[in-house]
């Protein structure tokens, strides 16, 4: 077979599964809604489910003729999400093939639903938990702000407006914040809040560092704004207070959760920074909040196989906060362990080894 174009390759698809399409109605119970609102959180979050499942079925049919490399790269990566989708539910494509149009639209709205579900559910929970998490320790927020309403939030106050100010700009220049409180200065999704960095820090030199390793500090202790979201709805609210009170197990543990994943952080920051802003309502299309950008730049930025070492670093620190048990944490061997004697006399013997065949 010739190489084709990508503009040369048929497609019966319309538009990109990778962005939200209306929403339906799906009242029938499945696990697939539960499967659904686990998926949307830790894999990709803006997904019409009903076309993701539908292009992807005709693009297997089309992939007998033409390779994957050779479609455009948006369909690529649409792609690969459908292939995690069928990864993370067995027996799934079987369904899907031998179903029906209408029964790969049922399965898609389920899913849809869930994920649906969770992030409302999320958007809900986090409006009110991340006031407790920024407030000052044991002081009150000045001027105060209602766990019910939004409207005094984003650049309108002093707090959420110092942590929502973009990276690289002053918050404290009376200029900047009177052209970002008024809407002058217009702040696109991909311009990144203070708040995703490590002690509200950035480094223009190196703005890497610190990156999605946000904490706030307080008088007596460190607070996570990411982490303790992270805690809040992938393991149990309780946990965010280091105390095992809850009796119900995390989403999680669930759906056999053990490590973090690079579209989880970018969605519980999508959902922190929603919380912080003035909007009332969430939408992945609003363009004040700019949401959908936030999150695919975030996405596109951890997905790069150029910035490999510093994401594997980065779920490291994760996973060492959120499953201090997990593998997934690569925690040191402990000093003088038998492992870690184990591990040493392992390496002399191969320097030995090599010394030896140099010299031969």
């Amino acid at each position: 077979m010739t190489t084709q174009d990508a503009s040369s390759i048929p497609s019966k698809r319309g538009s990109s599964a990778l962005s939200m399409g209306p929403r339906k109605k799906a009242s029938s119970s499945d696990p697939l809604v539960s499967h659904g609102r686990h998926f949307g959180r830790t894999v990709f979050a803006l997904c019409n489910y009903p076309s993701l499942l539908t292009n992807g079925i005709l693009r297997l049919e089309q992939m007998g003729d033409v390779p994957l490399e050779e479609f455009p790269a948006e369909e690529r990566r649409e792609h690969r999400v459908f292939e995690q989708l069928l990864d993370s539910y067995p027996g799934l494509l079987d369904r899907l093939k031998d179903g029906s149009e209408e029964e790969i639209l049922h399965v898609g709205e389920l899913i849809g639903k869930g994920a649906a579900g969770a992030r409302g559910d999320d958007t809900k929970m986090l409006k009110s938990a991340v006031l407790d998490w920024i407030s000052p320790k044991g002081e009150a927020i000045q001027p105060h702000l209602h766990r019910n309403s939004k409207i005094d939030r984003g650049f309108n106050h002093e707090l959420t407006g110092s942590l929502l100010c973009p990276a690289g700009l002053d918050w404290h220049d009376p200029q900047t914040k009177e052209d970002l409180r008024s809407g002058e200065m217009l702040v696109c999704g991909d311009q990144w809040p203070i708040f995703l960095y490590a002690h509200y820090v950035y480094n223009s030199e190196d703005p890497w560092s610190g990156l999605l390793r946000s904490r706030l500090l307080t008088s007596f202790i460190h607070r996570m704004v990411l982490y303790q979201a992270y805690k809040h709805v992938f393991t149990s609210p309780s946990s965010v207070d280091k105390e095992p009170k809850a009796t119900r197990s995390g989403n999680a543990r669930l759906h056999g959760m053990n490590s973090v994943t690079i579209a989880s952080i970018a969605y519980i920051a999508t959902q922190v920074r929603f919380a912080l802003s003035s909007s009332s309502v969430f939408s992945w299309t609003d363009t004040v909040t700019d949401s959908e950008t936030f999150y695919h730049s975030l996405l596109d930025l951890l997905e790069d196989p150029e910035e490999c070492k510093e994401v594997d670093e980065l779920l490291t620190w994760w996973n060492r906060q959120v499953f201090p048990t997990s593998s997934a944490a690569k925690r040191p061997i402990s000093a003088n362990s038998a492992l870690s004697k184990i591990r040493q006399k392992r390496i002399a013997l191969k320097r030995a080894m090599n010394l030896d065949v140099g010299s031969s």
